[in-house]
């Protein structure tokens, strides 16, 4: 038996290093009973970029060998010995030796580890969620999408607003919660502001009614001009009592769906949601420029490890249109495209600058609630958002391939 499962192993590595075409940048693979293989990598020499793109090229070819089920890689290089220089002692003996190294300072043989080293599978999963398909659903509401962004300043809330109020413009029971803790925004873009909600006969929340949506948002129960300073459990606790604590719907006219506007980044209130929340799927917002879709791949990569399937992206401020009808890409070109055919998604809307869509952020009267230019994008984006989350019924989540 252990003959056999060692010969497995040695195949299974043969497949990587023959997958890679016998790169000579390839130190070693090595893979162990269940299959989980590592790669070592050497970068001496090569531009960090490069090595980098090397890792994740390597992963991705040794992920889709049969009988391969995780993949980890780490970087290594050998740094060359600090010069040794001659010098004397006070009592005029002379003798070589290399200066004194500081702490820290590269010695000869010794590898430093960067950038692709991962950490082991256990640890990776300690604290993960389970499953949203074991929560329970919240009364009201059949489905929660999810609108994310893993950097700020991109846009998401507009995003959020404006696919809400088309929805709800074409028919659909809508609800709409800010879960953005520390930047309120949904009450000044649905023209809330000074909105306060009810509390029902049951000591429940009744969701603020605006443009066709139910809204709810921590901006409404605060001091606008007081900083929001609370800790990770705080959090949690208040955007559960946001989405539990409230009369979204009933059983005989729930919401068809729920959009939860969420915090940049991947911190607390994400987990919060995907811990307590059964969660039907998640959009990822980004621009085109490759600052900002650095960031999409960690925030993919969150959502697998929370069990949220990612029905695709939305690029915002993808170009603008000048008086002449030329049209100019300010923030690059076709980067929500390269990264959602790296990552196997499809890029659901690109939402170009427009004045009409800032001008109605501003005056509270979502952009897609009109008949301008802005309101046609925002309602294909919710067209095609619908038919993603029906598909979600009837096939697996996308498989997403992370790749360069």
């Amino acid at each position: 038996m252990f003959g056999s499962k060692q010969k497995t192993r040695e195949k299974l590595a043969a497949a990587i290093e023959e997958a890679l075409g016998g790169a000579v940048w390839l130190e070693s693979v090595s893979v162990d009973d269940d299959g989980r293989a590592l790669l070592v990598i050497r970068a001496e020499g090569s531009d960090p970029g490069v090595a980098e793109h090397r890792r994740i090229e390597a992963e991705n070819y040794a992920a889709r060998i049969p009988g391969i089920t995780a993949v980890r890689s780490v970087l290594t290089a050998e740094r060359a010995p600090a010069p040794r220089t001659e010098h004397r002692h006070d009592h005029g003996h002379g003798h070589a030796h290399g200066p004194a190294a500081p702490p820290g300072s590269p010695v000869a043989g010794l590898r430093r580890v960067t950038k692709g080293a991962r950490l082991s599978d256990e640890a990776m999963n300690q604290g993960v969620p389970a499953p949203a398909a074991g929560l329970k659903p919240v009364p009201g509401i059949d489905r929660i999408l999810v609108v994310a962004s893993a950097k700020g300043g991109v846009g998401k809330s507009t995003v959020a607003v404006n696919l809400a109020a088309a929805m709800a413009k074409a028919g659909m029971r809508v609800g709409l919660l800010d879960a953005d803790i520390y930047g309120p925004s949904i009450p000044t873009m649905m023209g809330t502001v000074t909105a306060e909600p009810a509390t029902s006969a049951n000591k429940k929340l009744v969701p603020v009614e605006a443009h066709g949506l139910k809204t709810l948002s921590i901006g409404y129960l605060s001091d606008p001009d007081a900083p929001m300073i609370w800790r990770g459990p705080i959090v949690m606790s208040a955007i559960t009592q946001l989405l539990n604590d409230a009369e979204w719907g009933t059983a005989a006219e729930p919401l068809d769906i729920l959009i939860i506007d969420t915090p940049p980044g991947t911190g607390d209130a994400q987990l919060a949601i995907a811990q307590r929340v059964p969660v039907t799927a998640a959009l990822i917002v980004t621009t085109p420029q490759e600052v900002a879709l650095a960031d999409v791949r960690r925030g993919a990569a969150m959502f697998i490890k929370t069990h949220v399937p990612v029905i695709g992206l939305v690029e915002t401020m993808s170009w603008f249109d000048d008086p002449s009808g030329a049209r100019h890409y300010l923030m690059g070109e076709g980067g929500a495209r390269r990264m959602g055919a790296a990552l196997g998604l499809p890029v659901l809307g690109e939402i170009p600058m427009l004045t009409a869509i800032r001008e109605g952020g501003d005056a509270g009267v979502p952009v897609a609630l009109g008949t301008s230019p802005g309101a046609d994008i925002f309602m294909l984006l919710a067209r095609n958002v619908a038919i993603a989350l029906d598909q979600l019924v009837t096939k697996p989540a996308p498989e997403i391939i992370f790749e360069d």
